[in-house]
């Protein structure tokens, strides 16, 4: 202080809009491909360091991918640069592998298909360089371990195994390298015919009984370590691991359950909401996450737009909640729609275990788990479709379930929409960041360029609790007319970085900041 002149404390400034480019793309359609409908996929996830991702899709199938961009040197993108590593290159993931995760079932008692598509997948504590997984379908909790295995071949035969002999052949790796077979005494090589064998004159100086080598050729495999069933009425909506590391939930419409990892054959009931008479029913439970520090601490979301806490030390079965969260509906807005789109179709916790976000049709919805009284910001993602909400309805989409993320500083948020569009906003109270990207090789196609006069597309509206989006009906906030057939229901953010993975039908893209 010079002179005694006091400084006022300047505002914090608010962190800059992100300029979003895209990254890579997996299984691309090209101009007027078909997609099949088992190749859409259903579920992405990162696991916690975020250099590994997993998708499932509708066939059932979960498709591993790892990063390569940090692998050469070791540690985090931001490690790197902080030891002066040159990263001029964008995060780059490669595939790694896929295994089969559910098949087709049908259940005899009541007469119902059970269909092979992934609904959730979740990631494990990764031991001795092995990868864990959870993934479900409607009914079926699977366990799965990835890891690699050195492959084994058989060698030292006196034949060439992949020659048939007979009617009958000789098994062996597709790998193996058996092509020079000379006797032990330096004989000359023997060319069988591979359908008239016969013993070569004066027969084989020295047989050579087949022998299994373990070679430097490593593979990776896929085992189902566990099969949690039989253990839901209903459609499962949620698995999440708890931070225990030991536990998981799973929750359908009516009940949460409670599993340990390394007990198939028996889970705790910690929810029901289903009344004595079905009648009498008016929520129904539609996602559900464990706390990601505390063990005790989970929430789980409604059909009516409430999210309720519930503590695990209060009692074995916690129908009562610790803490609810809703916002109370604005007088005379009540609708035949109301409860609709008010119902919620994913939760999240932010990375600190401070926030809530949640995602119901129209909009994304912060909350402090300490501040039950309402959200701490809204952002307005369909609020331009509300005059076209019968003809939602009509054609179903009105109950088409988004997902939502957050960035690892729970700085942004982000969920999907219409025509692959998803949209990213700023949390903090003075950022106007609102930003609309479709998926695609060019990202910020649907942008509007700021014109000389006020524009009131999404990245130009101030907020100071709400974000409002665009109007019109029929138009996103850039003037394009909406495709519902395409829509981007699931995305991921990278735990540490600003990245996003996100699926538009069977094609995964990635985009970086």
């Amino acid at each position: 202080m010079n002179g005694g002149d006091e400084v006022g404390e300047a505002p914090p400034v608010p962190p800059q809009p992100l300029e979003w480019k895209f990254s890579q793309v997996f299984g691309e359609r090209t101009a007027g491909e078909e997609v099949q409908e088992v190749d859409i996929i259903s579920a992405i996830e990162f696991d916690r360091s975020g250099d590994h991702l997993a998708t499932g899709d509708r066939g059932g199938r979960v498709v591993l991918f790892e990063r390569t961009d940090t692998k050469d040197h070791g540690g985090s993108r931001r490690d790197l640069e902080r030891m002066g590593y040159p990263i001029s290159r964008h995060p780059e993931f490669r595939y790694k592998t896929e295994f089969q995760s559910h098949e087709p079932e049908f259940d005899y008692l009541k007469s119902l298909e059970i269909e092979e598509k992934i609904n959730k997948i979740r990631w494990c504590q990764t031991t001795n360089g092995a990868l864990f997984l959870l993934s479900t379908n409607d009914k079926t909790i699977k366990y799965w371990k990835v890891q690699e295995k050195k492959v084994k071949k058989i060698s030292e035969m006196n034949v060439d195994p992949s020659k048939a002999i007979g009617n009958g052949s000789i098994a062996s790796s597709s790998n193996s390298s058996i092509g020079k077979q000379y006797l032990a005494n330096g004989g000359g090589k023997y060319d069988l015919p591979s359908n008239d064998f016969s013993i070569p004159p004066g027969g084989f100086p020295s047989l050579r009984l087949p022998v299994v080598v373990t070679s430097d050729e490593t593979s990776l495999m896929a085992s189902c370590r566990r099969v949690y069933a039989h253990a839901h009425d209903y459609h499962i909506n949620s698995i999440s691991n708890n931070s225990d590391g030991e536990t998981f939930i799973s929750a359908d419409d009516l009940r949460i359950n409670l599993w340990n990892l390394e007990i198939s054959n028996q889970s705790f009931n910690i929810v029901d909401v289903k009344p004595a008479n079905m009648e009498d029913l008016t929520e129904v439970i539609t996602s559900a996450e464990f706390h990601p520090g505390h063990c005790n601490t989970l929430a789980y979301s409604s059909s009516k737009g409430s999210i309720r806490l519930i503590d695990l030390r209060q009692s074995a079965l916690c129908d009562s909640h610790a803490k609810l969260f809703e916002e109370t509906e604005a007088p005379g807005s009540r609708s035949f729609f109301t409860e609709i789109i008010a119902s919620i179709s994913d939760i999240k916790f932010a990375r600190d275990g401070r926030h809530i976000l949640s995602r119901d049709y129209m909009t994304l919805k912060l909350w402090d788990i300490n501040m039950d009284s309402g959200p701490v910001a809204t952002f307005q993602v369909h609020e331009h479709l509300r005059p076209k909400l019968c003809d939602l309805y009509e054609n179903d989409s009105i109950f088409d379930k988004f997902e939502c993320c957050l960035s690892g500083d729970g700085l942004r948020v982000a969920t999907g929409s219409y025509s692959n569009l998803f949209r990213v906003f700023g949390c903090n109270l003075e950022s106007t960041e609102a930003t609309t990207l479709e998926a695609s090789k060019n990202p910020m196609r649907r942008q509007v360029q700021t014109p000389s006069r006020p524009s009131r597309s999404l990245s130009s509206i101030t907020r100071v609790v709400r974000r409002a989006g665009a109007e019109g009906p029929g138009v996103d906030p850039n003037g394009n007319s909406f495709d519902f057939s395409t829509k981007l229901l699931h995305l991921a953010w990278h735990p540490t970085e600003n990245s996003i993975a996100c699926a538009a039908a069977n094609s995964l893209y990635m985009y970086y900041a």
